[in-house]
């Protein structure tokens, strides 16, 4: 019999439970907030100087435990430095800001990672940060939507996840007095797009490990690829021979370079949406079958490499999030745009160019100024600069992170007027 109150963990590549957690009581939920309220009245009279001394400590205590969170993620995620999907770089993202803040934060962790979330408040505690300014608790999903999300007390929320998964919580967000703050993360298919002046061992490198990094669980890597035809067939040729470099295996051995994706039922998606575009005449320069490793019924899926495939199949409009990449030629810049702007995603998208030639930095600021997504990138993917702001149009989100700006959502703007009577 399974008990509903205990969360499990199944690492995906021995498909094992690895930890299990108890899942909160409605009664603890609201201790847990209540204890958040009155704990930020305190912390938000912290002078602001003190607050960066406090998340500079944390930072050398994280660090001190660099090999225990890769032994982690790789237990409970399959690979050896990163996480589902990004637990830690979500903590630097939304967390970390939010706090510096004045804010109290309760982190809901994904099942799939509950650990990363408790080393972070381990290390924040260690740093100094007070009781109850960071909690780390463990949700059902009905919990976490009409018992967290929805609870006046939350002032806002910020949720990375999937497109369903930011609807569900937009709706319990909204229910309730008052009007609730919500950022979004959600899907991405982001598009890069091969010019021919690109420099192309360059553009193959890294376009090969933007679409297979992290197994190809990246809400920012690269999805779909269009390419110029004048280098295609030398692009194509590159792309291949790179990938079939690849060794799929188990991810505490150093020699493996591609672990297994998250689990069963997303390595059932990612073939499905594989053979839907073999079905419909696309065909495959890489497959499973030069990975030994790779097996049917398993989370060890092998890179895929689709050519002759257009916009009718599920591999270059719907979100894949696994290692498999479609590659499509195109005859011009126009052609490019408009293919690339054909998704309901919006996140990021990448233009492989000669960045010192004039002309073909006045056609990527084109390019830039007229993709429908948050994050445009010249002869680079899959990044993040702390200095510029991240976010997501269309299915992909709303709202912001990083930045300046990244603070305006936590933070409340008030006006003081005052009149000094002299008189």
């Amino acid at each position: 019999m399974v008990d509903v109150n205990i969360q499990t963990t199944i690492g995906p590549y021995k498909q094992e439970p690895v930890c299990t957690r108890p899942l909160a009581t409605d009664e603890q939920l609201d201790t847990v907030i209540a204890e958040a309220v009155k704990a930020q009245k305190s912390w938000k009279k912290v002078p602001i100087e003190q607050r960066v001394e406090i998340a500079e400590k944390w930072v050398s205590e994280i660090e001190k435990q660099a090999d225990l969170l890769a032994e982690d993620l790789s237990i409970q995620m399959g690979r050896a430095i990163t996480p589902w999907n990004y637990p830690h770089l979500c903590t630097v993202n939304t967390v970390v800001p939010a706090l510096l803040a004045g804010n109290a934060v309760i982190i809901k962790p994904a099942p799939q990672t509950p650990v990363p979330a408790e080393r972070v408040l381990e290390a924040f505690t260690e740093a100094g940060l007070p009781p109850n300014v960071l909690q780390v608790v463990h949700l059902s999903q009905e919990s976490t939507l009409k018992g967290l999300v929805s609870d006046p007390r939350v002032d806002y929320v910020v949720f990375t996840g999937s497109v369903a998964g930011g609807r569900a919580v937009d709706e319990a967000a909204a229910t309730g007095p008052g009007f609730k703050g919500v950022g979004l993360e959600l899907g991405g298919k982001d598009p890069a797009y091969v010019r021919p002046d690109a420099d192309l061992k360059y553009t193959v490198e890294n376009l090969v490990d933007g679409a297979f990094f992290n197994s190809g669980q990246s809400c920012c890597g690269i999805e779909r690829i269009y390419v110029h035809s004048a280098v295609y067939d030398e692009f194509v040729k590159q792309f291949v021979a790179l990938t079939k470099e690849y060794k799929l295996g188990d991810p505490m051995d150093p020699s493996t370079t591609l672990g297994p994706v998250v689990s069963l039922a997303s390595a059932k998606r990612i073939r499905a949406q594989i053979a839907d575009a073999l079905k419909k005449g696309a065909k495959a320069l890489v497959s499973e079958a030069d990975f030994p490793a790779a097996k049917e019924g398993s989370t060890l899926v092998g890179p895929t490499v689709l050519v002759n495939v257009d916009h009718s199949m599920d591999i270059m409009v719907e979100e894949t999030f696994g290692p498999a990449i479609g590659i499509m030629k195109v005859d011009s810049d126009q052609e490019a745009l408009a293919l690339m702007n054909d998704s309901a995603y919006g996140l990021t998208a990448s233009v492989w160019t000669n960045g010192a030639d004039p002309a073909s930095t006045q056609v990527f600021h084109t390019f830039a100024e007229d993709l429908e997504t948050g994050t445009v990138y010249m002869n680079r993917a899959d990044a993040l600069d702390p200095a510029l702001p991240w976010a997501g149009v269309k299915d992909s989100g709303r709202g912001l992170s990083l930045s300046v700006m990244g603070y305006d959502h936590l933070t409340r703007t008030k006006s003081v007027m005052m009149r000094v009577r002299t008189d």
